[in-house]
């Protein structure tokens, strides 16, 4: 499965869900999530490795929190370890040659034009707009792209760049305005209340060696290279690649913490996405699309009854929803809509 163009995830669809409360208290921005305006607010789980359960436990702990009002979306987040280090000092270079903390957002659930963000523990910062995931059709990053507004602070409990010091955590706080959000938003707005965007926060760690005062990335003397980062996540993706939206988290708006269902279509969505995997990777190996439910399964069973149409270069796959009411489609080069009927 790793060697097709899409690789198809080991891993089953349970994104975790949170609901985001509406913020109460003055906000001042220090980095520090121990205080009270972050008190109402729910941590997420612990983060996990980005390949699920069959990879190890991390080494150590991250979570994060959330809340929201009528401008911002605010984030928190603990990272826990006593290997603090940053080196990058210049905006929108690749953070994550540093240990970084990073989220996703994709306020639509189409999987397409989503937000990245990534910052380091000397607070530099990355954002760009993905105009769709790198393995679909001219999936490409917008690295011009400025989430206007946006304010960020880190905390260090500890000292930056001293491995000799009482390294405990640091954490962060990131403020994102709806009003450079909604560009790519559900009928370009603001989200209400039982809504939802698709989140997911990834922290990127290198392992390192204590070397005169200094941290260092350990090399493999195999490659001469550093050893391949860790990848901690909200989500698992089931492979190493946090660029499957369709696996990442749903963040509810709520106003004090309600409590709402993944909906139905989400589920649907779920169905046609399976499809779209096997449908490339027919491709990969037979040179075309095809309207044959079976021929695509090849043995396996789906609850779903879909619409195909394809064509030399490209399909679509269809799905009515559970109440009739809606029309859940994909496209080959993965986006997902739902058509009101």
């Amino acid at each position: 499965m790793a060697n097709f163009r899409i690789p198809i995830p080991d891993i089953n669809f349970n994104p975790p869900v949170y609901y985001c409360k509406r913020a109460t208290k003055k906000f001042e921005l220090d980095g520090n999530i121990d205080k009270p305006f972050w008190e109402d607010a729910d941590f997420t789980e612990y983060f996990v490795d980005i390949e699920g359960d069959k990879r190890e436990t991390p080494r150590f702990k991250t979570r994060a929190k959330m809340l929201w009002d009528d401008e911002n979306l605010y984030f928190g987040a603990v990272l826990e370890g006593d290997e603090i280090w940053g080196t990058l000092e210049e905006r929108d270079c690749v953070i994550f040659q540093d240990n970084d903390f990073e989220i996703f957002i994709d306020p639509d659930s189409d999987t397409h034009q989503y937000y990245e963000f990534e910052m380091n523990a000397k607070n530099t910062v990355w954002d760009l707009l993905l105009t769709k995931p790198y393995r679909d059709f001219g999936g490409k990053p917008v690295n011009g792209y400025d989430i206007h507004g946006m304010q960020t602070a880190v905390y260090i409990d500890g000292e930056l760049n001293n491995p000799n010091a009482d390294n405990k955590k640091w954490s962060v706080e990131v403020v994102m305005p709806f009003a450079a959000l909604k560009e790519t938003a559900k009928e370009s707005r603001n989200p209400k209340v039982g809504e939802y965007y698709r989140v997911n926060f990834s922290r990127v760690h290198w392992r390192v060696d204590k070397d005169n005062g200094e941290y260092k990335k350990q090399i493999n003397p195999e490659t001469n290279s550093p050893y391949p980062e860790d990848n901690w996540v909200w989500a698992p993706t089931g492979l190493i690649n946090i660029h499957y939206p369709e696996l990442w988290g749903f963040v509810f708006f709520t106003e004090n913490g309600e409590k709402y269902d993944i909906p139905n279509d989400e589920l649907l969505k779920w169905e046609l996405r399976k499809l779209y995997y096997k449908q490339h990777a027919l491709y990969d190996t037979k040179g075309y699309f095809t309207t044959n439910l079976e021929e695509l399964l090849n043995g396996e069973k789906i609850d779903i009854d879909p619409i195909i149409e394809v064509t030399k270069h490209t399909f679509e796959m269809r799905v009515v929803s559970q109440d009739k009411k809606r029309e859940i489609s994909i496209q080959a080069d993965g986006r997902t809509e739902i058509y009101e009927l």
